[in-house]
This record gives C-alpha cells, sequence and structure tokens, in this order.
C-alpha cells in the first residue's frame, strides 16, 4: 500500500472511531476569537436590539452593554454568538418551543 492511502486508511479509521464516540479529543481544538462583533452579527441578521435579545435569549441591556463597548460576552458565549452568525436558522430551530 502506497504511503498517501495508509494516510488515507488511517484517517478514516480515526474518524469512524471519532464519529462512535470513542474517539481521543487530542489535537481537537476550538477557537473562538476574543473579540466578537456583536453589532455586526446583529446587523446581518436584520434585527433589531430587541428582536435580537429575544430570539436568542439575550438581556437587552447586556446586549446594548457589548454593542457599545461597555462589556465583552465571555468565552461560552462568544462561542454561542458565532454559531449565532454562521448558523442563525440552525440555532433558532433548535431554540423553537416544541
Amino acid at each position: 500500500m502506497s504511503k498517501a492511502a495508509n494516510s488515507i486508511r488511517k484517517g478514516l479509521e480515526e474518524a469512524v472511531v471519532y464519529a462512535k464516540g470513542r474517539g481521543a479529543n487530542k489535537g481537537y481544538r476550538v477557537h473562538v476569537p476574543v473579540h466578537v462583533d456583536v453589532k455586526a452579527i446583529r446587523t446581518k441578521l436584520g434585527m433589531t436590539q430587541q428582536a435580537f435579545a429575544a430570539r436568542f435569549g439575550f438581556s437587552i441591556n447586556t446586549l446594548r452593554h457589548w454593542e457599545q463597548g461597555k462589556r465583552e460576552p465571555e468565552g461560552p458565549t462568544r462561542a454561542y454568538l458565532l454559531v449565532i452568525d454562521r448558523a442563525p436558522n440552525a440555532v433558532q430551530k433548535a431554540l423553537r418551543i416544541a
């Protein structure tokens, strides 16, 4: 077997193990930027502050503080905001009341 084929086979085997929930998480890292432009995300979605806050579960006052630069969202919230930015429909679907 060629070196390239062996590398591909090994990668596929690791992917299957990981997909089954048995893989080690070594080497897997999530990058969450230090600054997230909350206003840009909201504007991109064409939403008012009130609509954005209500839709995604934020306090309107907290949202305003982020947008005015008085506070920064913390780690998990920054990650959540990135998901809202990249997949807003998926977030809305997940949050929808059954």
